[in-house]
Protein backbone atom coordinates (compact mmCIF):
# COMPACT_ATOMS: atom_id res chain seq x y z
CA UNK A 1 0.00 0.00 0.00
CA UNK A 2 1.38 3.65 -1.08
CA UNK A 3 1.40 5.47 2.26
CA UNK A 4 2.91 8.81 0.37
CA UNK A 5 1.03 11.75 0.07
CA UNK A 6 0.45 13.07 -3.20
CA UNK A 7 2.05 16.53 -2.36
CA UNK A 8 4.59 14.69 -0.63
CA UNK A 9 5.44 12.79 -4.02
CA UNK A 10 5.15 16.12 -6.00
CA UNK A 11 7.57 17.48 -3.70
CA UNK A 12 10.06 14.12 -3.96
CA UNK A 13 9.69 14.45 -7.83
CA UNK A 14 11.84 17.68 -7.39
CA UNK A 15 15.08 15.46 -7.25
CA UNK A 16 14.15 13.54 -10.42
CA UNK A 17 16.08 13.54 -13.13
CA UNK A 18 13.67 14.93 -15.56
CA UNK A 19 13.12 17.64 -13.24
CA UNK A 20 17.07 18.45 -13.05
CA UNK A 21 17.30 18.27 -16.99
CA UNK A 22 14.97 20.97 -17.27
CA UNK A 23 16.71 23.22 -14.96
CA UNK A 24 20.02 22.53 -17.11
CA UNK A 25 18.33 23.41 -20.14
CA UNK A 26 16.92 26.67 -18.28
CA UNK A 27 20.12 27.03 -17.25
CA UNK A 28 21.49 26.29 -20.95
CA UNK A 29 18.82 28.83 -22.55
CA UNK A 30 19.30 31.69 -20.18
CA UNK A 31 23.05 31.89 -21.05
CA UNK A 32 22.43 31.53 -24.80
CA UNK A 33 19.65 34.16 -24.59
CA UNK A 34 22.15 36.73 -22.33
CA UNK A 35 25.17 35.98 -25.02
CA UNK A 36 22.86 37.08 -28.22
CA UNK A 37 21.68 39.87 -25.75
CA UNK A 38 24.98 40.71 -25.30
CA UNK A 39 26.14 40.56 -28.88
CA UNK A 40 23.20 42.22 -30.64
CA UNK A 41 23.10 45.29 -27.66
CA UNK A 42 27.09 45.30 -27.90
CA UNK A 43 28.13 44.36 -31.60
CA UNK A 44 31.00 46.17 -32.09
CA UNK A 45 33.01 44.49 -28.59
CA UNK A 46 32.53 40.74 -30.13
CA UNK A 47 32.65 41.96 -33.84
CA UNK A 48 36.38 43.22 -33.03
CA UNK A 49 36.86 38.84 -32.41
CA UNK A 50 35.55 37.59 -35.12
CA UNK A 51 37.51 40.51 -37.00
CA UNK A 52 41.30 39.57 -35.59
CA UNK A 53 40.31 35.62 -35.74
CA UNK A 54 39.25 35.84 -39.24
CA UNK A 55 41.79 37.69 -40.65
CA UNK A 56 44.49 36.24 -38.13
CA UNK A 57 46.14 38.98 -37.47
CA UNK A 58 47.42 38.47 -34.08
CA UNK A 59 48.17 34.26 -34.76
CA UNK A 60 52.12 34.36 -33.57
CA UNK A 61 54.22 31.92 -34.96
CA UNK A 62 55.41 30.85 -31.85
CA UNK A 63 52.51 31.24 -29.83
CA UNK A 64 54.26 34.50 -27.91
CA UNK A 65 54.02 38.27 -29.01
CA UNK A 66 56.72 39.34 -31.73
CA UNK A 67 56.98 36.13 -32.94
CA UNK A 68 55.65 36.76 -36.38
CA UNK A 69 52.90 35.69 -38.15
CA UNK A 70 53.15 32.08 -39.90
CA UNK A 71 53.05 32.69 -43.87
CA UNK A 72 52.51 28.72 -44.76
CA UNK A 73 48.87 29.53 -42.54
CA UNK A 74 48.17 32.68 -43.79
CA UNK A 75 46.41 32.17 -47.12
CA UNK A 76 43.66 31.12 -44.67
CA UNK A 77 42.80 34.67 -43.29
CA UNK A 78 40.21 36.38 -44.54
CA UNK A 79 40.21 40.27 -44.79
CA UNK A 80 37.04 41.28 -45.87
CA UNK A 81 34.66 43.27 -43.69
CA UNK A 82 32.23 42.61 -45.01
CA UNK A 83 32.62 38.48 -44.80
CA UNK A 84 33.60 39.51 -41.25
CA UNK A 85 29.73 40.91 -40.66
CA UNK A 86 28.17 38.13 -41.77
CA UNK A 87 30.07 35.84 -40.11
CA UNK A 88 29.04 37.58 -37.10
CA UNK A 89 25.23 38.32 -38.00
CA UNK A 90 25.11 34.66 -38.58
CA UNK A 91 26.48 33.88 -35.29
CA UNK A 92 24.23 36.16 -33.57
CA UNK A 93 21.39 34.50 -35.45
CA UNK A 94 21.98 31.31 -34.56
CA UNK A 95 22.69 31.92 -30.81
CA UNK A 96 18.81 33.78 -31.12
CA UNK A 97 17.60 31.01 -32.48
CA UNK A 98 19.10 28.26 -30.12
CA UNK A 99 17.88 30.87 -27.22
CA UNK A 100 14.44 30.72 -28.73
CA UNK A 101 14.37 26.72 -29.26
CA UNK A 102 15.51 26.14 -25.53
CA UNK A 103 12.99 28.48 -24.08
CA UNK A 104 10.23 26.98 -25.62
CA UNK A 105 11.64 23.84 -24.23
CA UNK A 106 11.52 25.60 -21.17
CA UNK A 107 8.05 25.61 -21.33
CA UNK A 108 7.93 22.22 -22.50
CA UNK A 109 9.91 20.87 -19.40
CA UNK A 110 7.08 22.69 -16.91
CA UNK A 111 4.15 21.23 -18.81
CA UNK A 112 5.62 17.55 -18.60
CA UNK A 113 6.14 18.42 -14.77
CA UNK A 114 2.64 18.75 -14.64
CA UNK A 115 1.87 15.70 -17.08
CA UNK A 116 4.15 13.52 -16.70
CA UNK A 117 5.65 13.35 -20.24
CA UNK A 118 8.77 14.89 -21.22
CA UNK A 119 9.06 13.72 -24.88
CA UNK A 120 8.54 16.80 -26.63
CA UNK A 121 10.25 18.65 -24.02
CA UNK A 122 13.59 16.21 -24.49
CA UNK A 123 13.52 16.36 -28.76
CA UNK A 124 13.47 19.99 -28.41
CA UNK A 125 15.84 20.45 -25.93
CA UNK A 126 18.30 17.97 -28.08
CA UNK A 127 17.46 20.48 -30.97
CA UNK A 128 18.67 23.64 -29.16
CA UNK A 129 21.88 21.72 -27.17
CA UNK A 130 23.18 20.48 -30.43
CA UNK A 131 22.81 23.98 -31.88
CA UNK A 132 24.98 24.85 -28.92
CA UNK A 133 27.63 22.72 -29.73
CA UNK A 134 27.81 23.07 -33.54
CA UNK A 135 27.96 26.51 -32.66
CA UNK A 136 31.24 26.26 -29.98
CA UNK A 137 32.59 23.01 -30.65
CA UNK A 138 31.90 22.90 -34.76
CA UNK A 139 32.56 27.02 -34.98
CA UNK A 140 34.80 27.97 -32.52
CA UNK A 141 36.51 25.18 -31.91
CA UNK A 142 36.99 23.57 -35.17
CA UNK A 143 36.95 25.72 -37.38
CA UNK A 144 37.98 29.36 -35.31
CA UNK A 145 40.59 27.12 -33.50
CA UNK A 146 42.18 24.74 -35.90
CA UNK A 147 41.57 26.26 -39.65
CA UNK A 148 41.96 30.11 -38.27
CA UNK A 149 44.86 29.02 -36.05
CA UNK A 150 43.04 30.74 -32.77
CA UNK A 151 45.08 29.04 -30.26
CA UNK A 152 48.37 30.67 -31.58
CA UNK A 153 46.38 33.86 -30.81
CA UNK A 154 47.83 35.38 -27.51
CA UNK A 155 45.26 38.40 -27.73
CA UNK A 156 41.95 37.01 -29.31
CA UNK A 157 41.97 33.13 -28.06
CA UNK A 158 38.16 31.96 -27.07
CA UNK A 159 38.54 28.65 -26.82
CA UNK A 160 38.46 28.08 -23.21
CA UNK A 161 35.20 29.74 -22.83
CA UNK A 162 33.87 28.09 -26.26
CA UNK A 163 35.24 24.52 -24.71
CA UNK A 164 32.86 25.40 -21.51
CA UNK A 165 30.46 26.23 -23.14
CA UNK A 166 30.25 22.97 -25.41
CA UNK A 167 30.55 20.55 -22.50
CA UNK A 168 27.92 22.34 -20.37
CA UNK A 169 25.70 21.72 -23.55
CA UNK A 170 26.84 18.38 -23.88
CA UNK A 171 26.77 16.93 -20.37
CA UNK A 172 22.83 18.29 -20.39
CA UNK A 173 22.44 16.67 -23.76
CA UNK A 174 23.72 13.23 -22.91
CA UNK A 175 21.73 13.43 -19.64
CA UNK A 176 18.91 13.74 -21.78
CA UNK A 177 18.81 10.59 -23.28
CA UNK A 178 19.52 8.77 -20.22
CA UNK A 179 17.44 5.73 -20.47
CA UNK A 180 15.43 6.06 -17.59
CA UNK A 181 11.64 5.43 -16.52
CA UNK A 182 9.91 8.16 -16.14
CA UNK A 183 10.45 10.27 -19.58
CA UNK A 184 6.84 9.60 -20.57
CA UNK A 185 3.76 8.05 -20.81
CA UNK A 186 3.68 4.07 -20.51
CA UNK A 187 2.93 2.80 -23.91
CA UNK A 188 -0.10 0.10 -23.76
CA UNK A 189 0.72 -3.13 -25.07
CA UNK A 190 1.02 -3.17 -28.75
CA UNK A 191 2.05 0.18 -29.31
CA UNK A 192 5.80 0.07 -31.17
CA UNK A 193 8.66 1.51 -28.47
CA UNK A 194 9.65 1.46 -25.28
CA UNK A 195 8.90 3.97 -22.61
CA UNK A 196 12.21 4.13 -20.67
CA UNK A 197 14.09 4.56 -24.55
CA UNK A 198 15.93 7.21 -24.82
CA UNK A 199 14.91 9.66 -28.08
Amino acid sequence: MNTTSPSRSRWLALGSLPVAVGVLVAINALYVFLVALGNITDYDTNYAFVQHVLSMDTTNFGGTPGDGLDPDIMWRAITDPVIWNIAYIGVIVWESLAAIVLIAAVVLWVRGFLRGDYRVARALSSIGLLMIVILFFGGFITVGGEWFSMWRSTAWNGLDPAFRNAVLAAITLVLIHVPVAGWGRRRTTGEPGDHDTAL
